[in-house]
């Protein structure tokens, strides 16, 4: 028989705590006792019950059931949906109407008809299970709302009309892809393209950026967590691979991801079930990974810093998304949606850039890429008057070279500098240094010990 749920069982009769725990030890994963109400916060913190089996008198009196009322609405003030039955020897309709009222979910008397306790048992473990799935879908829900951005993707340059092509090839596909290209270049928007046309596309689509949050706060994320697993740990909460069952989940910037986190992360793909910090009951997934990256991961994987059966299991296909220095028109193409999309935004009169500016625009490297075009289009608008955008508008961060670096050829004194240089730049802000020089955080750390920084 397969063992379900976990239920706390509060009653001062050791007889009555031995015959339940026979009775229901074959139905319940875990079951937990305690002969006082003094147990319930600790109880209910260390194991979240799905089930509290309450009796409705102790030490105070044997009939009024005031002792169970007042634990009631203790349980309750610690957990609003505690599945909560009430169990007493002294039973009548009007302590039942009251205790359905205060918030119990059903009430049994003694001594118990097994059928009838085993049914309402059964019944409530039903009622948790929904619980924790309308708390998912709530989740998602807030999780969607907060990445609702549906972004358009622009270009008809031969290398992105590749790019096309192959997401072509994948609609109604459920593969795991991998999409390399480096920072801006909208790896997040054809993940989003990919999700849209594949036949999970009426299912949630849910994002974690690794390189925006804390190695230790990973696994949490993914896996989500148990009320009392960690000292803020004040409700339990899914991880985002549950939330995203049945959808796609978008790992940005997997590169980030330290060995210790990449072997729970293939564990969980390979078993396709999950286990919640604090818990040990598992879950079982179904998720699409589409995973994203701006470093070189296979020099990683030479380099012993990213697992190869790992990336065996995320790259199925891969996708490579060209920098905007390599698409040509498509810097004018975005321009001027930008353009159009900004005037609106701030109100103003703008119909289009000079042959001179468009020039300016094409013969910029654009080192970040469509991100830093549509930043430096917004700030353009915000600060220029006038309906066209002239050369005299656009002003771009291009770092001044100078002979003495010109004549450094030695490759190793070349990446000191530039570490050096980005630190500065950075004011010391590791991410910010590592976004610059186009390497993950961890290898500017590994750098930055080489060479003493």
């Amino acid at each position: 028989m397969n063992k379900q749920g976990k239920i706390l069982i509060i009653d001062d009769n050791k007889d009555v705590l031995f015959a339940l725990n026979l009775l229901l030890e074959p139905h319940f994963e875990k079951i937990i006792v305690a002969t006082t109400p003094e147990k319930i916060s600790p109880f209910l913190s260390m194991y979240n019950p799905d089930i509290i089996l309450l009796d409705m008198n102790f030490s105070r009196d044997a009939i009024s059931g005031q002792e169970g009322f007042e634990c009631l609405e203790k349980i309750l003030s610690i957990d609003p949906q505690a599945i909560v039955i009430f169990m007493t020897a002294y039973a009548d309709t009007d302590k039942a109407v009251r205790a359905i009222k205060a918030g119990a979910t059903d009430f049994i008397s003694k001594p118990w008809e097994k059928e009838k306790l085993l049914a309402t048992l059964s019944s409530s473990l039903k009622l948790r299970k929904s619980q924790q799935e309308i708390n998912v879908l709530k989740e998602q829900v807030e999780l969607l709302s907060d990445d609702n951005k549906e972004q358009m993707i622009i270009g008809e340059s031969p290398v992105m009309k590749e790019v096309f092509s192959t997401v072509e090839k994948l609609t109604n596909t459920d593969t795991n892809i991998l999409i390399l290209g480096e920072n801006g270049t909208g790896k997040d928007v054809i993940a989003r393209m990919l999700h849209r046309y594949s036949p999970r596309s009426m299912k949630p689509f849910i994002t974690i950026d690794l390189g925006s949050i804390p190695e230790q706060l990973f696994e949490s994320e993914l896996f989500g967590y148990e009320k009392g697993a960690f000292t803020d740990a004040r409700k339990t909460k899914s991880g985002r691979m549950e939330v995203a069952t049945g959808g796609t989940l978008f790992l940005d910037e997997i590169g980030n991801l330290s060995l210790p986190m990449q072997a729970k992360l293939l564990t969980a793909i390979e078993k396709r079930q999950i286990t919640r910090l604090g818990s040990t009951q598992t879950q079982p997934i179904d998720v699409r990974l589409i995973c994203a990256t701006n470093v070189d991961i296979h020099q990683m994987v030479e380099e012993e810093q990213f697992r190869q059966d790992l990336l065996y299991r995320i790259n199925t296909i891969e996708i490579q998304i060209p920098p905007l220095r390599e698409r040509g028109n498509d810097i004018l193409l975005l321009a001027e949606h930008f353009l159009k999309l900004y005037a609106h935004k701030y109100k103003k009169e703008m119909r289009g850039f000079t042959r001179e500016a468009k020039a300016k625009l094409l013969k910029y490297s654009w080192p970040g890429n469509v991100r830093e075009l549509q930043h430096i289009i917004e700030r353009t608008v915000i600060l220029s008057d006038g309906s066209l955008l002239r050369p005299e508008h656009f002003f771009f961060h291009t770092p001044q070279r100078n002979r003495k670096e010109d004549e450094v050829l030695n490759l190793e004194q070349l990446e000191k500098h530039a570490i050096e240089r980005a630190m500065r730049l950075t004011d010391g802000n590791i991410s910010k240094a590592a976004e610059q020089l186009g390497i993950t955080r961890f290898a500017l750390y590994r750098k930055l010990e080489k060479f003493n920084l």
